[in-house]
C-alpha cells in the first residue's frame, strides 16, 4: 500500500492529466483542502472512467468480453463499500478512505454518487425536470456536498448551496454535450419538455431540429442560473481561499452556458469551450465576492422553491455506519 504522501502524489497527477481546469482551480486552495480535494477527485475519477470505458477522461480501446455497466458498478459500489469500512484496495480507494476519514464524510454521500452511475447504467431517462435534478445531483451535487465538508462547511444551508452549485454545473453540461449524448442514446432533456416542443427523444440529435433543441437547451441553463445563484449564498460558509476557488469554478462553468447562448442553433458544431483569457476573467471576478463572502452579512435569500434531497445536512459532520452488505 503506498503512503499517504504517494496517495497525494497520485491523486494530484490524476488530476492534472485528467483535468486541466479542476487542477487549476484547486491551486486557490490551502496546502491541506487541496490535496483532499486531489484525493476526492481521484477516487471520482476512477469510477467515471470505469463506467465510461476511459482513462482519465480520455477513450480507450473497449476488450471484447468486458463487464456490463451493472456489473462494473455493483464492482464499485463494493469496491466502495470495503474502503469505507477500513480496507482500501489500491491507491485511489486508499485515498477515497483517507478524506472520507478525515473530514469526517457520512458515508452516504460517496455511495449517492454510485447510484447517480447507477441511473446511466440502466438506462435513465428523466420524465420531468425533477427527474433531471435528481439525476443532477447524484452525478454532481453530492461532489459538490463533499467538497463543502471538505472545505470546512456544515449545516443544512451551507450543504444545500453546496450541492445546488454541482447541480448547476451538471445542467451546464448536459446543455453543452446535449447533441453527442443523444447521438449516443442518452437523452438528459425532461421528455415532457420535449413532447411540449414536439420532439421524441430521437429528434435531439437531428440536424434539421437543432432550432427547437436550441430552445431547450435555453430553458435548461435559465434552470442552471437559479441553482448558480443559490450557491453564490453559499460562500459565507466557506474560508477565503476556498470561496475564491469556487466562485472561480462558477464563473468559470457559468461562461460554458454563455458561449452555447452566443452560438444559438450552431452551438453543437464543435463543443462549447471557455478559452484561457476567459478563465482569467473569471478568476480575477471572483475575487470580490469572495472577499465579500468574509465579511458580516444579512443571510442569503432563502432557495426559494429549489430541488432539495430529503434530509440533506441532517448528517453533515457525522460518520455515517457502512452498509452492511460488505
Amino acid at each position: 500500500m503506498p503512503t499517504e504522501d504517494e496517495i497525494v502524489a497520485m491523486s494530484r497527477e490524476r488530476i492534472e492529466r485528467g483535468s486541466k481546469s479542476f487542477a487549476g482551480a484547486a491551486r486557490l486552495f490551502d496546502g491541506r483542502t487541496r490535496d483532499s480535494a486531489y484525493m476526492l477527485y481521484a477516487w471520482c475519477r476512477h469510477c467515471d472512467d470505469a463506467i465510461d470505458g476511459q482513462e482519465l477522461g480520455f477513450p480507450r480501446t473497449r476488450n471484447a468480453g468486458e463487464p456490463s455497466g451493472i456489473e462494473i458498478v455493483d464492482m464499485l459500489e463494493r469496491e466502495t463499500l470495503t474502503a469505507l469500512a477500513g480496507r482500501p484496495d489500491g491507491p485511489v480507494y486508499a485515498a477515497l478512505h483517507r478524506v472520507v476519514e478525515t473530514h469526517n464524510i457520512p458515508h452516504v454521500h460517496p455511495l449517492e454518487l454510485i447510484e447517480g452511475f447507477r441511473m446511466d447504467a440502466t438506462g435513465f431517462r428523466p420524465q420531468t425536470i425533477g427527474d433531471t435534478l435528481t439525476y443532477c445531483y447524484h452525478v454532481a451535487g453530492v461532489v459538490g456536498v463533499m467538497m463543502a465538508i471538505v472545505m470546512g462547511a456544515r449545516g443544512a444551508d451551507a450543504l444545500n448551496r453546496a450541492a445546488d452549485l454541482g447541480i448547476a454545473f451538471q445542467l451546464t453540461n448536459i446543455v453543452r454535450d446535449v447533441v453527442a449524448d443523444a447521438e449516443a442514446g442518452r437523452v438528459y432533456l425532461p421528455a415532457d419538455w420535449l413532447r411540449k416542443s414536439g420532439l421524441a427523444p430521437a429528434d435531439v440529435a437531428s440536424p434539421a431540429r437543432r432550432e427547437v433543441v436550441f430552445g431547450i437547451a435555453r430553458r435548461m441553463l435559465e434552470e442552471a442560473d437559479r441553482y448558480y445563484a443559490s450557491a453564490s449564498g453559499g460562500l459565507r460558509y466557506l474560508p477565503f481561499r476556498s470561496a475564491w476557488a469556487v466562485a472561480s469554478a462558477r464563473n468559470i462553468y457559468r461562461r460554458i452556458g454563455g458561449v452555447v447562448l452566443e452560438q444559438g442553433p450552431s452551438a453543437w458544431s464543435e463543443r462549447a469551450r471557455v478559452g484561457s483569457g476567459a478563465k482569467l476573467a473569471g478568476v480575477a471576478s471572483a475575487l470580490v465576492p469572495a472577499l465579500i463572502s468574509v465579511l458580516p452579512a444579512a443571510p442569503p435569500p432563502p432557495r426559494q422553491g429549489l430541488w432539495t434531497r430529503p434530509g440533506l445536512g441532517s448528517r453533515e459532520g457525522m460518520g455515517s455506519h457502512v452498509s452492511d452488505r460488505v
